[in-house]
């Protein structure tokens, strides 16, 4: 069987931290910004982490 294809949407999207954690970007942050407090854009702009019950379908999409 030939090796699985990482997806390459997902490779751009997400990142793996040391201790196997998923690190991703915050959405609404790319448009319609003069609406939005600066307090929520800041808090946007920091990476989140993958909630635990959707790791695991990512996880099978990087091939990890």
């Amino acid at each position: 069987m030939p090796k699985m294809k990482t997806k390459a949407s997902a490779k751009k999207r997400f990142k793996v931290t040391g201790t196997g954690k998923i690190k991703r970007k915050h959405a609404f942050k790319s448009h319609i910004l003069t609406k939005k407090s600066k307090k929520r854009k800041a808090k946007l702009t920091k990476a989140g982490l993958v909630h635990k019950s959707d790791e695991a379908a990512i996880k099978t999409q990087l091939c990890i």
